[in-house]
C-alpha cells in the first residue's frame, strides 16, 4: 500500500505544508538525503500550544508529535510530488517543552515515531533523539525535525547490533 492510500485508510488528511519562518528553506536535498527543517505542532485551530508537565499531559504531548510528523509529511509531499518518493526515514529529532526535569520526553515522540511506522511500515523506523526544552516558538509543545532518503532501497541497510 503506498503511504498516501495509508494515510488515507487511516482517515488521515495532510495539512498545508508551511512556508519557513525566516531566512531558511523548509526541505533541503543533499544527493539522496531530504533534510527537514523543524516545525512546530499545528492543527486546524492554529499552533498546539503549552507545556508538557503544567497545563499539557503526555497523551496531549504525543498528539502534538503526531501533529508535527503529519505536517512533516505535507513537506515531503510538496518537495518531492508524492510520498512514494520516499524509500525510508533516517532519522527524527524532537523538542518537547516540557518542565525542568521530565523524563518523558521519548513517550511524547512517539506520537511522530509511531505514525510514520502505521505509514511506511518499517521503512519508517529511525533513529531519534527526544529532548525536552524549557520553551519554543509560538509556545508549542512539540517542534519536529526530520531526515528521510530517496534513493534505492538496495543501497539502505540496518547495521546489526554487535554481539
Amino acid at each position: 500500500m503506498t503511504p498516501e492510500a495509508k494515510l488515507a485508510e487511516l482517515g488521515l488528511t495532510l495539512p498545508a505544508a508551511p512556508a519557513p519562518g525566516g531566512n531558511y528553506v523548509s526541505a533541503k536535498r543533499v544527493g539522496q538525503l531530504v533534510y527537514l527543517a523543524g516545525v512546530v505542532s499545528t492543527n486546524a485551530s492554529g499552533v498546539i500550544s503549552g507545556t508538557v508537565g503544567v497545563d499539557r499531559t503526555i497523551e496531549d504531548g504525543y498528539n502534538a508529535a503526531r501533529a508535527c510528523a503529519l505536517t512533516q509529511l505535507a513537506v515531503l509531499k510538496r518537495e518531492l510530488g508524492s510520498l512514494d518518493a520516499v524509500t525510508e526515514i533516517i532519522s527524527l529529532t524532537g523538542y518537547v517543552n516540557a518542565v525542568p526535569g521530565f523524563e518523558n520526553s521519548p513517550a511524547v515522540l512517539n506520537g511522530a515515531s509511531d505514525l510514520l511506522v502505521q505509514i511506511f511500515g518499517d521503512r519508517g523506523k529511525h533513529v531519534r533523539a527526544a529532548v525536552g526544552v524549557s520553551a519554543l516558538p509560538r509556545n508549542a509543545t512539540v517542534e519536529l525535525q526530520m531526515t528521510v532518503y530517496t534513493g534505492s532501497a538496495a543501497a539502505s541497510a540496518v547495521i546489526p547490533p554487535r554481539s
